[in-house]
């Protein structure tokens, strides 16, 4: 808790004041240009990855970086995809999955879930893409994945309209940690720092 709390001070001493002015339009105005959603894996920064500003991305973390497809009910996933779509606007929706995922090493390598029933059950939203994903490899269900949650996105009825309207992109990318690489499986191109 030290190193939070550090951190607090430090973003209050330093950075704070350096785009007080940013803070003061954000206070005001939320209009995120990009949805991004991805794992919740520690190693993996939206922020730090695409070099965004607060106020630029409306981020949703889930383990895997799985999106259920979309059913009736209360579910917190599909309100904050319905709010960044319908009520934010926003252009662009990323659905990044990265290297040594550990939800897709569980599923590629068979890990035994049974002492972890809420891992299991959360998982089973990435049965289309290990089923896509011959040979288990792990690099390919992380592809595979971020396929499928695209597939999903797409059933949900606030993306299915701005995707009919031409208000929304859909993108798919794979962020590779050791490198720094973001692939984007679209058109396959890479992206890696200088």
């Amino acid at each position: 808790m030290h190193e939070l709390t550090e951190g607090v001070a430090r973003f209050q001493r330093d950075v704070f004041p350096a785009k007080e002015g940013l803070f003061a339009h954000l206070a005001g105005h939320h209009t995120p240009h990009t949805l991004f959603i991805s794992c919740s894996d520690a190693r993996v920064v939206p922020e730090l990855i695409t070099g965004s500003e607060p106020g630029e991305l409306f981020v949703i973390r889930t383990a895997g970086n799985l999106v259920p497809a979309y059913a009736p009910g209360s579910d917190g996933g599909a309100a904050s995809v319905e709010y960044a779509v319908a009520v934010l606007g926003v252009s662009d929706i990323v659905v990044c999955g990265h290297s040594a995922c550990g939800a897709m090493t569980a599923l590629a390598q068979r890990h035994d879930l049974s002492g972890a029933p809420a891992i299991a059950d959360w998982l089973r939203h990435a049965d289309a893409a290990r089923a896509r994903a011959a040979g288990g490899e792990v690099d390919a269900l992380v592809r595979e994945n971020v396929r499928a949650q695209l597939a999903n996105l797409a059933t949900h009825p606030s993306v299915a309209r701005a995707l009919v309207s031409g208000e929304v992109t859909l993108r798919g990318w794979v962020y590779d940690i050791p490198t720094g690489r973001v692939e984007d499986l679209a058109d396959g191109a890479t992206s890696s720092a200088p």
